[in-house]
């Protein structure tokens, strides 16, 4: 009985600081140092929100879809009743036949909107998470003649679209080239 009192005492305190003036100094922190990240790097259209500049965008059916560029393979999907992408990864390992049959797909779509020759692996394979926003420039570049042609727009304009949204490695040393998709398609949406 003797230690009860100061236990419960503790573990109050404890909870107080660890579960809310903890968060709250994090969360107002990240808002003063980093106030986009911290609210979801969202990108908006007027006052509609188009995506997260940190998460693929899905479509259910990108064949529908020939004006966008497509992302890479995810198994996330759209909550139906928020319209929200539900996050996941695919726990499918390497020898997975529905892994095989996915790339499969994804292939037969891009070569019926007339891609030819070799396909980067990142249009027909997903990340790790499902989530990830880019893709290579060069599975952007096979998907520019599609596009282009969706829109009645010339192969240079999009060209120098794909081109003007290629993000550079962090200081030309950490990462890869790539290519947000979101942001792309975005791009597109304002040249109408």
């Amino acid at each position: 009985m003797k230690l009860l009192r100061p236990s419960l005492f503790f573990t109050a305190a404890l909870l107080v600081v660890c579960c809310a003036l903890y968060p709250a100094a994090v969360t107002l922190a990240a808002r003063a140092l980093a106030p986009d990240g911290a609210t979801g790097s969202l990108l908006r259209t007027g006052d509609t929100v188009r995506g997260s500049r940190l998460l693929g965008q899905t479509f259910a059916h990108p064949e529908a879809h020939p004006e966008y560029f497509w992302g890479r393979l995810s198994a996330a999907s759209v909550d139906p009743a928020t319209g929200f992408t539900v996050s996941g990864g695919t726990n499918r390992g390497p020898m997975h036949p529905a892994l095989l049959d996915d790339a499969r797909a994804r292939l037969a779509a891009l070569r019926a909107t007339g891609v030819t020759g070799a396909v980067p692996v990142d249009l027909v394979t997903a990340s790790a998470s499902g989530l990830d926003p880019h893709i290579s420039p060069a599975a952007a570049r096979v998907q520019i003649a599609r596009v282009a042609r969706a829109r009645g727009l010339s192969v240079g304009t999009i060209t120098d679209l794909v081109d003007a949204h290629t993000e550079r490695p962090f200081a030309g040393l950490l990462g890869e080239d790539r290519v947000n998709v979101l942001v792309l398609n975005l791009a597109l949406d304002a040249l109408r």
